[in-house]
């Protein structure tokens, strides 16, 4: 049967073997439990992949009818969901020829067509946590007939808190299961677990200890640069000779969505890929990568590992990563199966001593990066952009707002006209006892002015008798009190 898969993977171009490939497939094939650790993007799918494949049994084989009718033979366990669609993919490329039906498991999408699919029945279920765990809780994804389970990236899967989750899973699983543990890094957490759900397991690593975490085939290169200056870095790189496909990795989510909005004003063709994002329109952008419809994808961390695309000529790290772990999963986007690739590390001064610590931890020769900006000679050189290349492909759009004297202007005139407004037109009467009294109307000209009415002859009485104003009935509400002295009381 092993023919069958070698022939649909040479079909679809992948016929050149990676040394972890070469390594695990005769010791898994025999069902023996392994620990495979290898860089990421030197063909680790197809380690486990194949054997799994190969071991079983299709709806169409003599065997078929000694199963459980439809119960998954193989579970894998991915931590992200574009790392899940692209196992599973993978897995469906290659067992396309024996007839094996493959379920992508995972969040954010509606119930029914996973449950309907588990129904008429599965071989082999690749999926995020959360969901299978959701779904095995409801009866509805049976995992104790397995002979298979697999652990992908089980180091993101730490970092993202799911190793809760995956222990329930590998408790509903069979004890006589094969298990196989993949990921680019071995964190003594994930080692305790390989020591106590695996029986006697075969670590295999598929380099020396002396050698670099990172793929050779990668260039690397370091920029410190500043904030302000990054979006005109990015555009020229953009145009370099050499570039196709990019991905560019930020450390938040409304980062991402800033970013590839930038871009995108920038006239150059970017899609977002983030948390926040629906999963359909997490899709559709990968979709659309992967179809050169778009040049830039603009992700966050927890995106990359599951970004597995052919033709990515460049990877950005637009913020400096958090550790040494991120930045081997970053760049090793690109570069990947035998490909060359470049990539490119934006640096803060404030991120300086968090870098050095990364260098020093991959052992790399930049502990002092290269002081750049989008001016810079060097960065021409180094990444091939032509000489005169300007950061956008269209011009900045002008501004639709008015100068800021027009604003003002115009922000007085629709001011609405009420009691509030400084522009009172108030016509008042002075009275007396109720009675209006003599030159009032041109007393009452004057708002809030002085109790005696202009061109009043009368004498100030005598005496310290206080007067007291009145509102007439009115509409205007006169004052009285023509010769009331300074300090009156209010009515």
């Amino acid at each position: 049967m092993l023919p069958e898969i070698c022939d649909a993977l040479e079909r679809a171009g992948i016929t050149t073997p990676f040394p972890i490939q070469e390594m695990t497939l005769s010791v898994a094939l025999m069902g023996t439990d392994l620990i495979g650790q290898a860089r990421t993007g030197t063909g680790k799918t197809l380690a486990f992949g194949i054997p799994v494949l190969q071991r079983s049994v299709a709806p169409h084989d003599r065997d078929y009818a000694d199963l459980p009718e439809g119960k998954p033979q193989a579970l894998i366990v991915a931590p992200t969901r574009e790392l899940a669609l692209q196992v599973s993919g993978d897995l469906a490329l290659a067992g396309a020829d024996r007839g094996m039906r493959v379920l992508t498991v995972y969040g954010g999408v509606p119930y029914e067509p996973q449950l309907d699919a588990l129904s008429a029945g599965v071989e082999i279920v690749v999926g995020t946590p959360g969901r299978l765990l959701d779904l095995v809780n409801r009866r509805a994804l049976d995992i104790s007939h397995v002979h298979a389970l697999v652990l992908d990236e089980a180091d993101e899967m730490l970092d993202l808190g799911f190793l809760p989750d995956v222990e329930r899973l590998i408790a509903r699983t069979p004890e006589t299961r094969q298990t196989m543990l993949f990921s680019a890094t071995m964190p003594a957490a994930i080692v305790a677990l390989a020591r106590t759900h695996m029986r006697h397991p075969m670590n295999i690593r598929a380099e020396s200890s002396e050698d670099s975490q990172t793929v050779p085939a990668t260039a690397q290169y370091i920029y410190q640069t500043h904030d302000l200056d990054k979006p005109e870095i990015l555009g020229r790189i953009l145009q370099a000779d050499d570039a196709s496909k990019m991905i560019v990795f930020t450390r938040t989510k409304r980062q991402a969505q800033r970013v590839a909005d930038d871009l995108a004003e920038r006239g150059f063709q970017a899609s977002p890929l983030h948390g926040d994002m629906a999963q359909t329109a997490r899709e559709r952008a990968l979709t659309k990568f992967r179809e050169d419809k778009i040049q830039v994808l603009v992700a966050t961390d927890v995106a990359a590992r599951g970004i597995d695309v052919q033709g990515v000529s460049h990877v950005v790290n637009y913020v400096c990563p958090e550790d040494d772990k991120t930045y081997v999963h970053r760049i090793g986007r690109t570069g990947r199966a035998g490909a060359t690739g470049t990539a490119v590390t934006f640096v803060d001064w404030a991120d300086l001593t968090r870098w050095k610590v990364i260098n020093k931890a991959l052992e790399l020769p930049f502990d002092e990066p290269q002081e750049t900006y989008s001016t810079s000679e060097h960065l021409y050189h180094d990444l091939a952009i032509p000489p005169g290349t300007k950061g956008r492909l269209v011009p900045p759009a002008p501004r639709e707002d008015k100068p800021r004297d027009d604003r003002r202007r115009e922000g007085r005139d629709e001011k609405p006209r009420g009691r509030s407004s400084r522009n009172r037109n108030r016509q008042r009467t002075r009275s007396r006892g109720g009675r209006p009294v003599e030159g009032g109307e041109q007393a009452g000209s004057a708002a809030g002015g002085s109790n005696r009415p202009a061109g009043d002859g009368e004498s100030r009485p005598s005496g310290n008798r206080r007067r007291r104003r009145r509102r007439s009935g009115g509409s205007g509400g006169g004052q009285a009190g023509g010769t009331a002295p300074t300090s009156t009381e209010t009515a």
